[in-house]
């Protein structure tokens, strides 16, 4: 498959003054189109839009490396330098973390470093990173 497209991804938000500090301020993504209802976010060249909406995000959760596993979930997965200056930035913002960032599967097919959090509105968001990113798709 050649170059990687980027996806789209729209998902509900109760607020879109707070989904603005969060996507824009604290993850830094740049804002695209926008309406009273919904905005479009830059999220590391994929397009995400908050669309305003009362539906609370789910509670499940699934366990993966001694980890409970918020679902569902979105996010990217970046170089690793680049995750870890999210990381830093995200510390710095007091962010209170579901899965704090750390190695999984550290020693194994498909080591990665991961780290999980929620926002505002309580969606589950992902990061990842492989200092080896032929690991994405091992088995």
């Amino acid at each position: 498959m050649p170059g990687i497209a980027p996806f789209h991804l729209a998902f509900p938000v109760d607020d879109l003054a707070a989904a603005r500090r969060f996507y824009g301020g604290l993850l830094g993504c740049p804002e695209g189109r926008s309406s009273d209802e919904w905005i479009d976010f830059d999220l590391f060249g994929h397009q995400i839009v908050a669309h305003l909406s009362p539906k609370p995000a789910g509670a499940h959760h699934n366990p993966v490396d001694g980890h409970d596993v918020p679902v569902p979930h979105f996010g990217v997965v970046l170089d690793w330098d680049v995750f870890h200056v999210l990381a830093d930035r995200l510390r710095a913002g007091r962010m209170k973390f579901v899965i704090e960032p750390y190695i999984r599967f550290a020693g194994l097919v498909g080591e990665q470093a991961t780290m999980f959090f929620r926002d505002p509105a309580g969606n589950a968001l992902e990061f990842k990173s492989f200092k080896d990113r032929s690991q994405l798709f091992a088995k």
